[in-house]
């Protein structure tokens, strides 16, 4: 066994599989960019070394630094993590000359299915299932359209060494495919240095689920059953589970099979997952094989009581596989969902800066329930603009799916992040979402339901009314500890336990009556509710039971009213005194400044194009700027039918967020 490996890699995934090295007893070294300096998986790391400035293709895809840190450290082999360099054929070789091993599979296999061209063909000698479509590389736009022609709108395009969902785009006519083939090849070559690209057929209602497969290098090779991976968005997965809710024992074990079938094609020697799309009558069609290991690899440790980073060391040491296919079953369910440094509530848009507060789920290993949060950040630590935007990954087990979903729904209330913005909103949402719970799931799904964008998830009349009376309550114990407060001049003010609550629209009179442990309230003079638990000015995470029902809000103050943050959406609520409130009736809303003529930065970022100049004419919804953060390309585009009259901002120029790109006539 090794005595010292270096993770090549950052964030999350670093500090996982450091977590699993100090168990097996086996020293680690990091390696970090300029910008990750005070990194979490920098504390948690034995050593660490320097490897450049922030820019991943200067520090974290260097190959050659990385084998010079383990050269000075004494490291015996190298864990890619996933992104970087870990699918990387060259660094897997790099590292075998230079005497160092790499702990994933031999460089031949990741050749054969990083292409995914060639790989394709590999497949249909395996008998492995494929999609039709047309497997050579293609020239240009107008080969293109006549490829998508034949095979059949609408069409895939994906890029040969794609991933991550870069690289891929979906036509459904021949101006789709001219422009998808021109964004996918440049974003192919920008990401992965090739811009190989083709077409095949888009299985309409799709599902996406992969196979985990292991193999060792004395010919043991098996399948770790399925994941269900079809909650996406902009092809990016955003929940994962095991195993899939939608298939059969029969199409579990035929793609299991085929998965193992094209593993021991390619001599696979490591952790490695096959997917798969499945059409909504479960026939199945193998999509890619990524040749490390994935993001979503816990769910599948969850249900198997495998460790997937521990059996990769050990392959690489040599080890053979301690179990066979039969040894291997399935215990309960497992789901996971990606906590992202994004603002769904203005259409994702990557969020950067400092986490001001960010305190996780708590963790909880039991019998019955597991609460799982993998994240490689830490309170007052910073999400960069450089790399990647995911958070955490919160990993829920019960032993039902519905159990494992109510237990990601609590979680999720409970994951408080100060700072930037994130998703824990859109998550609850969606595995609240009934056709979520029912199992009724597709790649489109988050398109389906959401066509207009997120707006937090809809509460129930109960929800509302419940919010109402804590709302009150937070109100008045907030009102009455300002009383307290020594010296202040005049008589001490009385506050009435009376309010009147703004909420979703509605307004509602609630009487307060705090009590030892608890606090009684009446809204719009209906029934007594009684509040059992307390709430402290300044506390964020209020517990307590309303009439029986545990409620799980978190309590920001907002200027002079609140945000109470519950079950998938965010309120905002005005808690008034009466006379107050009888008084604001008569105050004047301030109209918001026009921006109608103004193109603003979403986000913080790199402006990379600026396709305008001044005195152009642009119609509506013309492509007028890119800019870039955390990896992703955004096309801003023209909001009307205008003539551009200044571009403040040039191409190459870091942005703030809301900072002036273009102003319009």
């Amino acid at each position: 066994m090794f005595r010292k490996i270096l993770i090549a890699n950052r964030g999350e995934i670093a500090c996982r599989v450091i977590k699993t090295a100090r168990r097996m007893g086996i020293a680690t070294v990091a390696v970090y960019s300029e910008a990750d300096r005070d990194a979490r998986h920098v504390e948690l790391a034995d050593e660490a070394v320097c490897i450049g400035p922030p820019p991943s293709r200067e520090s974290y895809l260097r190959a050659d630094r990385i084998i010079e840190a383990c050269k000075a450290t004494g490291a015996q082999a190298v864990h890619p993590g996933y992104g970087f360099l870990s699918e990387n054929e060259a660094f897997a070789r790099d590292l075998e000359a230079a005497g160092i091993v790499f702990i994933g599979p031999k460089a031949p296999s990741i050749a054969a299915m990083g292409d995914k061209i060639a790989s394709k063909r590999l497949a249909l000698d395996a008998k492995v299932n494929t999609i039709p479509g047309y497997t050579d590389v293609i020239a240009d736009a107008a080969q293109a359209v006549k490829v998508a022609r034949d095979v059949g709108y609408p069409v895939m395009i994906k890029a040969s060494a794609g991933g991550g969902g870069k690289g891929l785009r979906v036509a459904h006519d021949d101006k789709e495919a001219r422009e998808g083939f021109a964004a996918c090849q440049a974003e192919a070559k920008a990401s992965f240095g090739d811009d190989r690209v083709f077409i095949e057929k888009y299985i309409e209602e799709p599902r996406h689920i992969e196979i985990q497969v292991l193999g060792d290098a004395h010919g043991g090779i098996v399948y770790l059953w399925e994941r269900e991976c079809s909650i996406q968005r902009r092809h990016q997965k955003v929940i994962e589970e095991a195993p899939s809710p939608f298939l059969d024992e029969a199409t579990r074990r035929a793609m299991g099979e085929q998965a193992v079938a094209l593993a021991r094609a390619v001599d696979y020697q490591s952790a490695g997952t096959v997917e798969f799309v499945v059409g909504r009558d479960r026939s199945f069609y193998f999509l890619e094989m990524n040749t490390r290991l994935q993001v979503e690899h816990p769910v599948t440790e969850e249900i198997t009581g495998l460790d997937l980073v521990e059996q990769m060391i050990r392959v690489a040491a040599g080890e053979k596989l301690k179990f066979r296919q039969e040894d291997i079953g399935i215990n309960g369910w497992s789901v996971e969902t990606r906590v992202y440094a994004e603002d769904p509530y203005r259409s994702f848009l990557p969020s950067t800066g400092r986490l001001i507060r960010y305190w996780p789920s708590k963790e909880v290993r039991t019998n019955d329930l597991v609460v799982r949060v993998d994240d490689g950040v830490e309170d007052g630590g910073e999400v960069s603009m450089f790399y990647d935007p995911m958070i955490a990954k919160l990993i829920t087990w019960a032993p039902t799916r519905e159990q494992a979903i109510d237990a990601q729904v609590a979680a999720l209330d409970q994951f408080v992040i100060d700072g930037i913005n994130d998703n824990v909103d859109f998550l609850s949402a969606l595995v609240q979402h009934p056709r979520f719970r029912k199992g009724d799931l597709a790649t489109d799904f988050i398109a389906d339901e959401y066509p207009e964008g997120f707006e937090g998830a809809p509460a129930d009349k109960q929800l509302i009314e419940d919010l109402t009376a804590i709302a009150g309550m937070v109100s008045v114990i907030t009102d009455d500890r300002a009383v307290e407060i020594s010296d202040q001049l005049g008589e001490r003010p009385h506050f009435p336990c009376e309010r009147i609550v703004r909420i979703a629209g509605e307004e509602h009179k609630v009487r307060i009556k705090p009590y030892v442990g608890g606090t009684l309230a009446v809204t719009d003079d209906g029934d007594l509710v009684d509040i059992v638990g307390r709430w402290k000015p300044g506390q964020r995470l209020l517990s307590v039971v309303v009439d029986g029902r545990h409620r799980i809000v978190q309590v920001r103050r907002a200027g002079r009213n609140w945000e109470l943050q519950t079950r998938g959406a965010s309120h905002k609520v005005q808690v008034l005194s009466p006379h107050v409130a009888n008084l604001a009736k008569h105050m004047i809303e301030k109209a918001p400044p026009d921006l109608s003529r103004l193109l603003l930065a979403p986000m913080p970022g790199l402006l990379t194009k600026l396709d305008v100049a001044v005195g152009d004419k642009v119609e509506p919804g013309q492509p007028v700027a890119v800019m870039e953060a955390m990896k992703m390309e955004n096309i801003l585009r023209a909001p009307k039918a205008a003539t551009v009259k200044a571009t403040p901002a040039k191409a190459g120029d870091s942005l703030a967020v809301d900072q002036v790109i273009v102003e319009f006539e």
